[in-house]
């Protein structure tokens, strides 16, 4: 090819580099644009880490294991509490965050950990650095108490439950970025007014408890709702649902009317026979007396956290075979 030839072809490649390069920016702006809300920055503030400062444990809410730390949510102590090991007595355990009012519940998708500020219906994002936990970014005005935070794998999403308007907001991550941003948010008319504690994923549906005397089975992509259990009123105040090999396990906090009396643990294989009152009630595996909440499970064990009963807040038990063994508390 000529020399004259090639001065005549590279501005033309030139022009379509340019072209296609402003073509990418179109359609990743536009990208951008499908997102309803980027987290605000927070300054990054080097803190030395704080040892909690209690030696007990004051409605707990939430225990879990994410990537190599154990994080406790205790809820009317306002603060999230992190460790390396499930033994370690409690005020020896580091405080992760105490900018929290009556927050629930933690998830990570290994990179970020999100944290419900349900009093200030905020979300709070971390990012962990040199082996400390730092607030790094904010959602605010996250629907009305947020309660309850999921990471589906499947999804690659958060899940975030506004615990009094019926509302789920999606989260996500910018590509190759810690940024995070709201993409969807996700709505139940009929739930909206009621106060319903958390939700289960399971596969491409979700399942609400009851919060208006029914459980909620719908479709996660839009919530169209596609099967209602009735409940009756003494088991209506649900806490949470998971499956557990054959059982659908349940734990309840209040009946219709928020009286904690009622307070108790089911299962049951049908989630239809609710209604009738057949039921399996197994709190006595765990002596009974107090307030079930929120189930989990890591390490090869299941996790119960529980409240006003003194001495017995955290639990872990087995399940083989359908039979619940092994059940010891922790704290």
């Amino acid at each position: 090819m000529k020399k004259k030839q090639l001065r005549l072809l590279l501005p033309l490649c030139i022009l379509l580099l340019c072209c296609l390069a402003g073509i990418l920016c179109f359609f990743r702006s536009r990208a951008q644009e499908t997102f309803l809300q980027l987290s605000e920055l927070n300054a990054k503030e080097e803190k030395d880490t704080a040892v909690n400062p209690y030696f007990d444990l004051s409605v707990p809410t939430y225990i879990t294991r994410l990537q190599d730390t154990y994080f406790l949510v205790d809820c009317y102590h306002d603060e999230i509490i992190c460790s390396d090991s499930l033994s370690r007595p409690l005020n020896e355990w580091d405080v992760m965050t105490d900018e929290i009012s009556r927050g629930h519940t933690i998830a990570s998708d290994g990179e970020v950990y999100l944290a419900d500020d349900t009093e200030n219906h905020r979300i709070l994002v971390f990012e962990k650095e040199d082996g400390k936990f730092l607030h790094t970014q904010t959602f605010s005005d996250i629907g009305v108490r947020p309660h309850y935070i999921v990471y589906d794998e499947k999804t690659r999403c958060f899940y975030v439950l506004s615990s009094m308007t019926g509302e789920l907001y999606v989260f996500t991550r910018e590509k190759d970025s810690t940024r995070m941003a709201l993409k969807d948010v996700r709505s139940i008319e009929k739930l909206n007014g009621i106060y319903v504690r958390s939700f289960t994923i399971m596969g491409d549906e979700i399942y609400f408890v009851s919060g208006n005397s029914t459980i909620i089975r719908a479709r996660l992509k839009d919530l169209k709702i596609l099967e209602e259990y009735p409940v009756p009123p003494e088991i209506a105040g649900m806490v949470q649902l998971t499956k557990i090999q054959d059982y659908f396990y349940i734990t309840v906090s209040t009946d219709a009317d928020f009286n904690q009396d009622y307070a108790t643990f089911i299962r049951t294989k049908d989630l239809h026979s609710l209604a009738g009152g057949d039921y399996e009630d197994i709190y006595s595996y765990f002596i009974g007396g107090g307030t079930p909440y929120y189930i989990t499970s890591f390490d090869g064990h299941y996790y119960l956290t529980e409240h006003r009963l003194p001495g017995h807040s955290v639990w872990q038990f087995d399940v083989e075979d359908n039979e619940i063994v092994n059940v010891i508390p922790v704290y």
